[in-house]
């Protein structure tokens, strides 16, 4: 019987062309490319320019597929909760949310570039 039940998974889960294997490594992927737009932001260290790097990572991460989305939304809430119970305002932590979720939602990070930021970031 547990081996009519296995076959009848692996069936499915062939047949439903999930790619649930490929999530991990979109994950880890999508973390890597959280880390270097956080790197990117502290080595640009340009005013006005936090906006942009989170939408940024967040865009980069979810063009990895599901795995990167589910990274950049898990590091980015765990980010704003740690960043919104050191005393930030909630204003800029909901403002931080919005560059994230538009960037994950395939937003072009450019709507946050501020002027004058080189153009290796």
């Amino acid at each position: 019987m547990k081996l009519l039940w296995a076959g009848i998974v692996l069936i499915f889960i062939t047949g439903s062309e999930a790619q649930w294997y490929r999530f991990p490594l979109e994950a880890a992927q999508g973390a890597y490319d959280m880390g270097k737009a956080y790197k990117d932001m502290r080595d640009a260290n340009w005013i006005n320019s936090d906006k942009y790097f989170h939408a940024r990572g967040n865009y980069d991460a979810a063009q990895r597929g599901a795995g990167g989305r589910w990274a950049a939304e898990v590091i980015s809430d765990a980010r704003e909760w740690v960043q919104g119970n050191s005393g930030r305002g909630a204003e800029d932590t909901e403002a931080d949310q919005e560059a994230n979720r538009w960037g994950r939602g395939g937003g072009d990070p450019s709507r946050y570039r501020p002027a004058g930021l080189p153009d290796k970031y």
